[in-house]
Order: structure tokens, then sequence, then C-alpha cells
């Protein structure tokens, strides 16, 4: 993190402390040439492309699993709004960029949510997402890397005696706990001039207390696992698990853990800055012995006779155009030692340093500074080095994939086990309007989902619009007439990246969403249709379920589809009367009138 902000003298004592060196001469150049900063925000700028939302997939192809599966992404996509998932992702990634690792906290919050009582004290609860540090994260076996695997996690935080009061109800006695900040220090600039770098101290904060989560898996002594949370010298809560948020319903850790890269010795992952650290030393290095002997070139070196001439009046004022010096009859006037010229080795030397920046941190030229290299000229080669950034990025980008599936089913896990009453959510709909959708854990089926992520790390918006353009040329989205459907031309338009230009609400979308809730309202009872139906539309979508596995299994249910397929029938089939009657009718008065 030093590193990150500047502070390039810092190093690690033997007690483990972080030091940092001062000047051993006025003269000594200490400048930082920071080229760590550059290639952590090229990475973040790769990784800031990967829009890591998660899908449902449906489990079969019945009606219902995909109601469920649509329900399911609607709710995940709600809580990461509600959470500001986004911006935390984003900072997670600075963590983990810089310090190998970070972690979300999954939880559920019984303080959010609609009133569940009168007095509104009571609330219905919702899923709280947050962002942990590496810091705040003690494996028991650091060896260990899965999570899941880990006997016992704690978390550790460092709350002011208020916030203690206030969320766990409970007085506790408030001591003076070291915490992270920032300071400046003066330890960079060069000959007659000093620079103050930012830098990464220890600092303490008044009347606060640390507080520790401990979380063990089940064991035959406790076997839906233990949650132990002390504050200082005061138990604040000891009991079960609280969430069944594992695989089949069992109790694990509320964490996701994402890395920079896979440490396979350790708990928490490895950090491309780490890497570069004794690279960036040796830069720092050459340029700043280059420069030193620049200065020498530039300013010299005096040889003077002691006793000569007034050193002081030298020292202070040099030798500047037109100056009268005076020396002592019969010595030796002062002169100008031979300083020779810079090696051409710091130059080399200085280059190979830049080219293994490159080759350690995986970002070329292209991405780092924004232009080609000099001896570059093809443009095959220019997307080779593009492709190559990318998959030196793409392995953080699995990571955070994989992050934001263990995060979705513990949504979806969460509000299996607390949504037990039908509850209302404000969700935003197949075309982006938003809806309120009643749902309750009896129709949430995590388990039987596979989750899915956008990757826009290699798919980027310029390569899509080019391949829907490919297929549009080849008719793939046409129907049998060669014609384009509305909800076509508006999916379409939200994957070309204009947003749904098209008016997703047209008649026919309308009837057959409709058409989709009386099917889950007749598992429950009988529905009547509605004369003002597009009776095709919703005929066809009763057929759908009526011949899915369903109704196959459940003789009453397939009864009642029927039932309602034919009282639709029968609606159309007077509409077509009705419509053939006032044909009739219309024939007739054109007759008369003529």
């Amino acid at each position: 993190m030093n590193f990150i902000v500047g502070n390039q003298f810092a190093q690690i004592s033997a007690k483990g402390d972080i030091e940092e060196d001062g000047k051993q001469y006025f003269w000594q150049q200490r400048e930082v040439y920071n080229h760590i900063a550059p290639i952590v925000e090229a990475r973040l700028a790769r990784l800031a492309r990967v829009k890591a939302k998660a899908t449902v997939r449906p489990a079969t192809s019945d009606d219902s699993d995909a109601a469920s599966a649509s329900l399911a992404t609607k709710l995940i996509d709600a809580v990461s709004k509600e959470n500001c998932l986004p911006n935390l992702i984003a900072t997670a990634n600075c963590w983990s960029e810089i310090t190998g690792c970070c972690f979300f906290k999954i939880a559920w919050d019984p303080t959010k949510g609609r009133p569940a009582s009168e007095d509104g004290r009571v609330k219905e609860g919702e899923v709280s997402i947050s962002l942990c540090p590496p810091f705040e994260i003690f494996p028991e076996d650091i060896a260990i890397t899965d999570i899941d695997r880990q006997a016992s996690i704690i978390h550790a935080r460092v709350f002011s005696v208020d916030e203690v009061k206030r969320i766990w109800g409970k007085t506790v006695e408030g001591e003076d706990v070291n915490v992270f900040s920032f300071d400046n220090a003066q330890i960079a600039g060069g000959m007659g001039y000093t620079a103050s770098l930012p830098k990464l101290v220890s600092e303490l904060k008044k009347d606060s207390v640390t507080v520790i989560e401990k979380y063990e898996l089940p064991t035959e002594e406790h076997p839906n696992g233990r949650l132990i949370t002390v504050a200082g010298n005061t138990l604040l809560y000891i009991g079960d698990l609280p969430y069944l948020n594992g695989e089949d319903g069992a109790r694990t850790y509320p964490f996701a853990r994402h890395t920079c890269l896979e440490n396979l010795t350790g708990f928490f992952g490895s950090s491309v800055v780490e890497r570069i650290i004794p690279i960036q030393r040796a830069y720092n290095s050459v340029k700043n012995r280059k420069h030193e002997l620049m200065n020498r070139l530039a300013l010299g070196v005096l040889a003077v006779e002691d006793g000569s001439c007034d050193t002081d009046a030298l020292e202070e004022e040099g030798l500047p155009p037109g100056k009268i010096l005076v020396y002592r009859q019969g010595s030796t006037p002062p002169t100008m030692l031979g300083t020779g010229q810079v090696p051409a080795e710091f130059a080399r030397e200085e280059e190979r340093l830049l080219n293994e920046f490159v080759m350690i941190s995986g970002v070329s030229e292209v991405t780092t500074y924004s232009q080609v290299p000099s001896n570059i000229a093809s443009g095959t080669a220019i997307s080779m080095l593009i492709e190559q950034d990318d998959t030196r990025v793409s392995i953080s980008a699995d990571s955070l994939r994989e992050c934001v599936k263990r995060i979705a089913k513990h949504i979806l896990r969460l509000y299996k086990q607390f949504a037990l009453i039908p509850r209302l959510k404000r969700v935003t709909g197949d075309n982006g309007e938003v809806e309120i959708a009643s749902f309750s854990a009896g129709i949430i089926d995590s388990e039987d989902i596979v989750f899915d992520t956008v990757n826009d790390i290699e798919d980027t918006l310029s390569a899509r619009r080019a391949m829907v353009y490919d297929l549009l040329k080849l008719g793939l989205f046409s129907d049998e007439n060669g014609r384009l459907s509305s909800a076509t031309k508006a999916k379409l338009f939200e994957i070309l990246g204009f947003g749904n230009w098209e008016d997703g609400r047209n008649a026919d979308d309308l009837h057959r969403k409709k058409a989709q809730k009386e099917n889950i309202e007749l598992i429950g009872g009988e529905v009547k249709p509605d004369v003002y139906d597009d009776h095709a539309i919703h005929i066809g979508e009763h057929i759908k379920l009526c011949v899915s596995s369903r109704c196959t299994n459940d003789p009453e249910l397939r009864d009642r589809v029927a039932a309602h397929i034919a009282s639709h029938t029968q609606l159309a089939n007077l509409k077509v009367g009705v419509e053939e009657l006032e044909k009739n009718f219309k024939e007739a008065s054109n007759e008369q009138a003529e």
C-alpha cells in the first residue's frame, strides 16, 4: 500500500514494522518514479469491464421453473442495486490488486426492509452486503486456500462504544485501538530540496473496542456450527451459525473471497504489486544515481588548495559568469575536476527494467501508457499485445465472477430462509421498467439453478455489435416472413448498447405476461378469463402449462387448465361471432343505402 501511494523507500524491519530510510547525504537524490500506480490503474480499468451480473437459468423447461428463475434473477439484481454492489466490486478490485485478497460479507439485516408491524419498529429484513478488507479476516489455518474448508474464521472490526451499544444493546468499556491512517513524510527530493510523500501509518482511535466474530463450522459437538461475538471482555452473542447458506441447506460462512492471483501455499492471494516492488526499487535507484551524475556534470566539482582563497564565499556563490576569483599569490588556482560522462549502461539498465515491468505485471505499453511501442508497426502485433494483456487479467476476472456467483447464491438462500411469508419487492422488469414482485421462500429454488455472469474483457461492445450485424445479415433473427418482431427489435437495441428504443410494452407482450401470471394463479385455484384477452396468445401459453410435467403429475391442475382453455375458446368463438354479425350488419346497411 505504501508503494502504491508513493512511499517507495519503505521497508519491513526485523520486528515486522514498516520503516523509512532518510537521506544519507544532503545532495542525495531520493525521488520516486512510480510505475506501479499506472500498472494497477490499467489492471483496474480492465477489471471494470467485467460486468459481473449474475443471471439464473431454469433447471427445466417448465413454465414454473422459468418463472422462478426469472424472479431469482430480478431479486439478485434488486439486492445488488440496493447495496451498491458495483461500487463495492470496484473497491474490492482495488483491495485485491494491492493486497492480493478481499472479502464480501453477505448477511441478513433485520433492521432493513418494509415495516412488518403497525408501529414500524419491526421490519421485514433485507440482505446486506458489505466489504471486508483482508486485515479484518483471520482464518484458523493460513495454509488452507478454500474458505469452506477452514474450521473457523474470525472477522475482527473496530467499533466505537456507542456503535456497540446501538447494534448489540450492551455497554462495553472503551480503549485506545490502533488503526491505519495516512500521513506525510519528507523522505524524498534531491539536491537542495525536499518532497513529502504520503505514507501509511498507525494511529490510535479513542473510546473504541475491537469486536471479534468467530464462525465455527458444524461439528459433532455443535451440529449447527457456532458463532461467538466478543467486544473486549464482554460476550455479545453465542449460538448457532445463523444462516442456511451452504449447499443442501447446510450452515457455512457468510463470506465470499476475491483474489488477484491464487496462492497455493496460503489463504490470502498474491498481488502483482508484490512482484513489482524489487523492480521498482531498482528503477528508482538507477534513475536517482543517473541524476546525481548529471548534477555533477552540470554543477562541477572544484579542487581548491587549502588557504588559497575564501572557500566560504566560493561555496555559497560558486563560479558564476564574470566572477572575479582572488587567490593567494604563489598558490594553485581552483580547478574543475573532470567528472566524465554518464555511462551508457545506465540507459541500458533503465530500458531493461522497463521491459521487466511489462513482463512481470502482464500489462504492456499499449495498456499502461496508451501508446504503441516504437518498434511495432503491425496491426496484428498490436492486437496480440492487447489480447495478451486481457489473458493475464482474466485470472483476476475469473476470481471476481466466481465471487459474484457465490454472492448470488447467498442472496437467494437468505431469502429462502427468511422470506417465509409473502412479501413485495421493487424489481426491474424485462423491459427495463420498475415492477413490484410478490414472492415468498416457497417459489425460490436456488439448489437447481445455474449461475452465469457476463465477461466484457474479451467480449467488447464493438465486437458484440459486429457479431449482431453479421447475424442480422444472415437473417437469423427474422421470422419465416423475413420480418423482425417488436420484441426482437427491443432486445437487439439492448444488446447493441442503445437502450430499449423500441417500446417493449406492446399488446402481445402484455397479453403474454398476463397469461403467464394466470398460469401461476391456476396452480392455486380457478381463474376466469377476461373478455378483452387476446385468446390466441393466452391459449398458447396455457397449453404449455397443460403439457408440462406439473400438469401430468397433477390431474386436478390439468383439469383446471383445460377448463380455463375451454373458457378462452368459448370467448374467442363468441368474439368471432360478434365480429361476423357486425360485418354482416355493415354489408346489409351499405346495400340498403345503395
